[in-house]
Formats: structure tokens, sequence, C-alpha cells
């Protein structure tokens, strides 16, 4: 059973029972669902609760069970062992009692809630699709009219009869000495505040705007956003004093002072909306949010200001129309004036935003797409005006209700995108003090921060366009629950425990490695290959151990998705066999180390240096200077020439021909001793001079001569033949070249032929051309 009380239990069951009732009957308001649903969601959160209980002493009865194994079907098990099994998978079964109970009742209340929830919507549905009266019909006007009339006269008849009361006027004489300095300070405040907050500002940036540069610039624009809060808190400051001078006049009724209550947050929506206009559209020399031309500025803060102007006036009225509690057509004639307003405003600020990124849209090739900030401008642009024309026309057919979930969302939204836009300035102008960018404004990080502060709009978007605040908790708790694999439901704790110990895991193995790399390996005898071999395979091990004591350390059970991960393993290994080909490859040159970073190496008509050895390939540097990336697997499975393996002694041949006739023990002889005198060339074993043939234009000789480094072949190659050619031209010796016969078969035809004559057919040229190799 649960571990509740007798009580409880039945307090749950009664709710349970109440709610199934409360849904059947379909009566009930939407407040008492919304309170029935907060009752079930605090019973589940008790049931989740109840599920974690002896979750350490279930697991250490199935590790024993699983120690014991299955009973044999034979019969041969013994029975001490027998007993053991049967004891302790009663034991387990006790113990799971209560959690499958807790189960079972959560499972109960999370239908219920989503009941509850589909309730809701339903009604919400509904609400936006019912049709009402229409506030172009004049049938309706004389009743409305009236209606609303009565509602603004009786505040006005509560202050007359207020003011006829003696305890009233008692009290406000009492309060006189109080209520006369709060009038005027906030007076003072709320005409002269703002002037005060932008003088200051002004005045601040014409002394730091003196230096030049982005880091000048952000530091003028931090600070300056900083004190330019005070347009919105020193007049909102005098607001809140001039309403609680007048709360303190108790002259106000009950309906009066409500109205009077809401002002400072009315207040505060309008001094902010004309702030946020400063601020993305402000004149220069600041610096604006978006590049708009100077001379339209003033009209898009003025077009902003007038919209949340609007915004507020449809504001009042749909709280004067709640405290009135007026009727359906006085309620449409009230509201549809102030929509039109609204409409108008948001269509004023579409034009005038289409004009601004027209230039941009235009500048854009046809054949190249727009960036995606202008094609979002565009799309939001268009939407806004579809919006402020199709409002006020639902309004006049008479949906009320779709028409406000239209237009007052939309103009939400312009405020939200505004905040965001000015937070991700702010935020770009701080990243400026801290980098050496003379762009900031095109760095990740910034570019970062403005997604996450759209990640963090989405709730604040989905509760202005008709999200209820339950809606995302129960989104947030099912987040929280994780999702299920397998028998396995991974959290995101368990994500976020992973992540940690895996970073953890990941940093030291990087220190290890770093400290094998700068301070270990240089001191042993291993070359530098078997030191990135130690090193690489130092890695390796250490993030394979990281994964593991992260997978552990999370409390992660993938054995129940071990089917799916051998399904996976042999997609992945059809599909990814030349990467896992490659990556054993790199492996097996890390340990054998047939080659080695510094090699001079040929593969696959490549030649180069090996400048860094991978797990998936291998990067040469080719005597052009050029990298050459070559798989891992072309390398242990094709032809390797490493011309500097082990060591760098290798051969040098140079071929060189002298003319026939010449002494050919003279030959030998400089040749030889131009060898010997190379620094280069090893004594031991001795270079040698051979005469290689008879070629059809000189004889032929070679020397063969070792060098102790065959990095330098080809300068050592370049050095001999600069000095054979001294010493033959010294010696008087001849070095030929090929020659050319050509017979001529009819030369008559390269004499003058008269023109008279036919010319005679063309000669026919054949030529022999005989060629010594090099």
């Amino acid at each position: 059973m649960l571990a509740l009380s007798d009580e409880e239990s039945q307090e749950w069951q009664a709710t349970a029972r109440r709610a199934e009732l409360t849904l059947e009957a379909g009566r009930a308001s939407d407040r008492a669902l919304e309170r029935l649903r907060a009752q079930l969601v605090d019973w589940r959160e008790v049931f989740m609760d109840a599920q974690g209980s002896h979750a350490q002493r279930i697991d250490n009865l199935q590790s024993q069970l699983a120690v014991l194994g299955p009973a044999p079907d034979d019969g041969s098990e013994s029975a001490e062992i027998s007993a053991r099994r049967q004891d302790l998978t009663e034991r387990l079964a006790e113990l799971r009692a209560p959690v499958l109970a807790a189960e079972t009742a959560a499972s109960r209340a999370s239908g219920l809630i989503a009941e509850v929830d589909t309730e809701l919507r339903n009604r919400q549905a509904d609400a936006l699709v019912a049709i009402g009266p229409s506030p172009l019909n004049p049938v309706d006007w004389a009743e409305g009219l009236a209606e609303l009339k009565d509602a603004v006269v009786f505040p006005l008849q509560e202050v007359r009869a207020n003011l006829g009361n003696e305890l009233r006027l008692f009290q406000f004489r009492q309060n006189l000495l109080v209520i006369i300095p709060l009038s005027l300070f906030g007076a003072l405040l709320l005409m002269r505040g703002r002037g005060w907050a932008g003088g200051l500002v002004s005045r601040l940036r014409e002394r730091l705007h003196v230096e030049s540069g982005a880091r000048a610039v952000a530091s003028t624009e931090v600070l300056t956003f900083v004190v330019s809060l005070g347009k919105v808190l020193v007049p909102w400051v005098g607001l809140v004093l001039l309403v609680q001078a007048l709360l303190l006049t108790s002259m106000f009724g009950l309906r009066g002072e409500a109205l009077i209550a809401q002002v400072p947050l009315w207040g505060a929506i309008l001094l902010v909306s004309v702030w946020l206009c400063d601020k993305l559209f402000p004149d220069p020399p600041a610096p604006a949010v978006f590049e708009v031309d100077p001379d339209k500025r003033p009209a898009l803060r003025r077009v902003g200001g007038g919209l949340a102007t609007a915004v507020v006036l449809a504001q009042i009225g749909a709280t004067f129309e709640a405290l009135s509690v007026l009727d359906e057509v006085a309620g449409v004639l009230l509201a549809f004036p102030l929509m039109v307003i609204s409409s108008l405003a948001l269509m004023r600020l579409a034009r005038l935003m289409r004009a601004v990124i027209a230039p941009g849209l235009a500048a854009v090739d046809e054949e190249e797409a727009a960036p995606l900030r202008l094609r979002a401008a565009a799309l939001l642009v268009r939407g806004a005006m579809i919006i402020a024309f199709l409002a006020p026309l639902l309004a006049a057919i008479g949906y009320r209700n779709a028409a406000e979930a239209l237009i007052y969302p939309a103009v939400y939204t312009v405020g939200l995108l505004a905040a965001l836009f000015a937070t991700q300035h702010l935020a770009t102008m701080i990243y400026a003090l801290f980098s050496t960018r003379d762009d900031p404004a095109e760095a990740l990080v910034p570019a970062l921060v403005g997604v996450a502060l759209a990640v963090l709009a989405l709730p604040i978007l989905a509760l202005i366009w008709g999200m209820r605040v339950t809606d995302l908790t129960e989104l947030w708790s099912q987040f929280m629950t994780g999702i299920a694999l397998g028998d396995t439901r991974i959290s995101p704790r368990d994500f976020i425990a992973f992540a940690m110990l895996f970073g953890i895991g990941y940093v030291v193995t990087r220190m290890v490695q770093g400290a094998l790399k700068t301070s270990v390996l240089p001191k042993t005898r291993l070359d530098q290959g078997g030191q990135t071999a130690v090193a690489s395979g130092v890695g390796y091990l250490g993030i394979t151990i990281s994964a593991l004591v992260a997978i552990t350390g999370a409390g992660l059970d993938l054995s129940s998705i071990a089917i799916v991960a051998g399904a996976l393993s042999v997609g992945i290994g059809f599909g990814l066999q030349t990467i896992v080909s490659n990556f054993v490859s790199g492996i097996i040159l890390l340990v054998e180390r047939p080659i080695s970073e510094g090699d001079w190496i040929e593969v696959g008509g490549q030649m180069g240096y090996v400048r860094d050895i991978s797990v998936r390939a291998t990067r040469i540097e080719t005597f052009d200077r050029t990298d050459v990336i070559i798989p891992n697997a072309d390398l242990v499975s094709g032809t390797v020439t490493n011309y500097t393996r082990g060591n760098t002694v290798g051969r040098l041949i140079v071929s060189v021909g002298v003319a026939y006739g010449t002494d050919t023990r003279k030959v030998e002889k400089i040749l030889q001793e131009i060898a010997e005198a190379h620094p280069m060339v090893l004594a031991n074993p001795a270079p040698s001079v051979l005469l290689q043939g008879f070629g059809a234009d000189a004889l032929d000789f070679e020397i063969r001569a070792i060098l102790r480094d065959v990095n330098w072949l080809l300068s050592v190659r370049s050095e001999m033949n600069h000095t054979i050619a001294e010493r033959f031209a010294a010696e008087g010796i001849e070095i030929p070249f090929a020659q050319r016969d050509i017979w001529l078969r009819n030369p008559e035809a390269l004499q003058h032929t008269p023109a008279a004559q036919p010319a005679t057919p063309a000669s026919t040229v054949e030529e022999r051309k005989d060629e010594r190799e090099d």
C-alpha cells in the first residue's frame, strides 16, 4: 500500500471521485476546474515522490537475485539456495507493492489532469468562435450607450457622495499634510523625470564619446543604457506617488480606487514602451539596433508610442468593463473603438517597417536568398498587416473574442521582440568591452546570447498567444519526468549528471595528456611517433572510462536498450564502414608505428613529410608545401615507402655522360674524387663510380654514394652536378648532347618552282631521332 494514512487515502479517493463527477457533469466554472486541477497536481507530486521510496533496497534485492540466477529446470538446486531465492522474491514483492500503487495512483491523477486540461481548452476554443452582437448594429446602440453612460456616471456619483460625507472629509483633512507633498513631488518627477534622465544621458555621451574604437563605443553604450533607465524609473516613481496621494484622499469609491490602483501598471507599460522606442531608434550619434534612416526614426518612435497608448487604453477599457459588469452589448461598444485604434497603430507601424526593410530586400539579387533576418522581418510585417486588417473585421461581424485573440497578442509580440532586441544589443556591447574584435556584432557569443534569449522568450510568447500557465507547467513536468527508452527513463537530471561527470573526466584526461606530452614522455627514450601513440592511447582510454563513469554515476541502465543498440550497430557498420576502417587503421598505425611524424614517405603517388597522424587520417606535407590528407586505411592496406624510417641514411645516384673517345679511367677518378669530397657522403661504405654502358650519344657513368641524411638528397645531387661541370670543363672532358641526322628523300622539291608549272607534290621528310636516356 501507499505510505499514506487512512485519512489521506480517503481524501485522495474523494478528490479523484469528485473530479470524475465534475468532468462528467461539465457544469463547473473555469475557476472551479482550475482549483480542482491544482489539487490533482499536488496529489500527483505525492505519488511521484512515493515511487522513489525504497529504491536502493529494491536495487539491492534485484542484485542478489541476479547473482543467484534463474532456478534450474531439472530441480537440482539445493534447498538452501531455493529458500534464499524465495525469501528475496517475497521481500522484493513486498517493497514493490507501494511503488506499484503509487504508479497506479499517479497514472490516474495524470489522466484526470489531462481531462481537465482538455475541457478547459475546449471551452477556450468555443469562446474564440462564439459570435456575439455586432458593434455596427444601430439597433443595439441606444441600450449599450445608456449602460455605458450609467457605468461612467456611477464613479462620479461615488465621488460626489464622498464629498458630502463627513467621515471622508475628516480622513481627507487628516491626510492633507501627506497628500500635498506626495502630489507635488510626484507631479515634479512625472513631468521632469524623463527630461532630467535624458539630459544626463546626453552629457554622459558627449563626455565619453571623445575616444574612438569599438571598446570606447561599447563602454559609452553600456553606461548610457544604465543611466537611460532613469527615463522609466523616475517618472514611474512620480506616478506611484500621485496614485498614493489620490488614494489617501478617500474620495473615490471602490470602483474608482480599483481603477486608480491599476494606473502604475499602465504607466509602466507606456514608459517602458517609449524607452524601448528610444533605444531601438535613437537619434545620432547613438548607434541604432537596426540600420534605419535617421529621418525615419522619429516617425517610428511616435508610432511605437502611439501603439503602446492604444494598448493601455484597451486595458483601461477591459478593466472598466470588468469592474462595471457591463452586459455584452455595452462591452462590445466600448471595446470596438479601442480595437480599431490599436489596429490602425499596428498597421502604421507595419507600413513603416516595410519601408525600412524594403531597400535591404531590393539589394538582394534574384538568384540569391535574402538574409534570414530580412526574411523574418518581412514575414512578421506581412503577418502584422493581415492581423491589423482582419481583427476589426472579425469584431465588426461579432467575433469579438477571436478579434481580441489576434490584435492584442500581436501588439504584445511586437513589444516582446523590441525588448529582446534591446537586451541583445546590451549583451553585444558588454561583450565588446572584453573583446578585441572590431565588429563584435558578428562574433559568436552575441549570437549565442540571442539564441538563448529567443529560447527563454518562447514561454512568454506562448502565454501571450493564449496558452495557459498550467499548460506550461504540465509541459515542464513532462520534461522533468524524462523520456523512456525501453525500461529506462532518462530525465534532465540524469542528462545533466552525465554531462557533468563526462566533462570532468574529459578535462582530467586532457590534463593528463598535456602532462605526458610536456613533462613525462620527452624524458623517455620513445621517439616522437611513440610519444604521440602513448598520448593518443591515454586520451582514448580516458574518454572511454569517463563515459562509463558518467553512465554509472547518472544511474542509467542501458541494458534494456541493448537490442536497439545492436540494431543500430548493424546499421552503423554498413553505413560507416569506411570511417570505422580508417579508425581501426589509425589505431594500428599508432600502436605499430610503421610511420611517425617527420618521416619522409611515399604512398599512392604522393610524397612528403608526415605532419600529423590522427585517428581517421594522416596528413603529409608535400615538397610543394601542400597538405595531403590520406585515409589511414590506405596506409595500412597499401604500399608505403618510408625513406627515413629508423635512420636518415640513404643512397644517392648521380648520372652523367661523356663523349666517346674520352679516357674512362680519368673520368672514373674525377667522379670518385668529387663523391669522396662531399661532406654528406659517408666514407663507409665508400662511394663508387660505375660505367653503366655505351649509350647512343655518350658513355654513361653513375656515382653511387650513401648520404648521412637522405633529406639532403636533392641538394647534394645539385652540388655534385655543379662540381662535375666545373671539373670536366677544367679537364677538357666533353659532355655530349643528342645529335640528329635529317635525310631528304627528294631534295629537288626544295628548289624554286616556276609559277607556270604546276606545283609538285609536297616533299616527304623523314627524320630519324636518336636520344639517350638521362
